[in-house]
């Protein structure tokens, strides 16, 4: 399928970084002084990069997905985390600490770190260390109402939609699986169709990540239930 994406003039190229750095998607980065598209499916095709080159080297065109570098995209993601924090404030990864306070306990966000969507997750933090992970459609939350209480407490929480990001999350996850010490995994979805992308990407990343990981898949139904675990 032809979508809309970025196309880098290297002759016009003067290797600034201003686009890998205005690039929210991670789909940027400079090899061998110049700017180039390491992951055509994380570019958004929204064109957040082109004002800021300064050279007019970046412009619209539409193409297919192509094969990627694996090799060089884990270095980018790698060295992306580090400077992530100086081009965009939401995207800086830290920990959340629950509040003690007198509320009830459904009250309470369970919430453990920032950010939540896959997409802008790091393939690396200090809050995945030992950690219980949790993947889960971003409906979810607004289906099940005890969703934070019963699935969210005291494990990491990253949410998303394949149907709307239009990408595959299978090598995200796995690449986040691998690199560090997760104990388990939960899976959390929908019951309707589009859904299954979710939970496929999430099964296919765990066999894939070369660890065996225990898991488990809850299926939430339109009305608000677990119909299926």
């Amino acid at each position: 399928m032809l979508r809309q994406m970025i196309k880098i003039n290297e002759e016009k190229c003067n290797g600034c970084g201003a686009c890998a750095t205005a690039c929210h998607e991670n789909a940027i980065a400079l090899v061998n002084g110049k700017a180039k598209v390491l992951r055509d499916d994380y570019c958004d095709g929204l064109g957040d990069c082109l004002p800021v080159c300064p050279t007019a080297a970046i412009t619209f065109e539409q193409r297919e997905t192509v094969a990627y570098d694996k090799k060089a995209v884990l270095q980018h993601l790698a060295k992306r985390s580090s400077f992530q924090t100086s081009s965009c404030p939401g995207l800086h990864a830290q920990t959340i600490h629950p509040v003690n306070d007198t509320v009830p306990a459904h009250s309470v966000s369970e919430l453990r770190q920032w950010p939540v969507q896959i997409k802008l997750m790091p393939i690396t933090a200090d809050y995945y260390n030992g950690a219980h992970l949790l993947i889960a459609a971003d409906c979810t939350a607004y289906t099940y109402a005890s969703f934070h209480h019963d699935f969210m407490k005291n494990r990491i929480a990253i949410i998303g939609c394949p149907k709307l990001d239009s990408i595959d999350y299978t090598e995200k996850l796995a690449e986040i699986l691998r690199a560090n010490d997760i104990q388990s995994v939960t899976i959390v979805r929908m019951e309707v169709p589009c859904c299954s992308g979710l939970s496929h990407a999430a099964v296919e990343a765990l066999k894939t990540c070369g660890k065996s990981l225990p898991s488990n898949i809850f299926t939430i139904s339109l009305k608000g239930k677990i119909i299926k675990d």
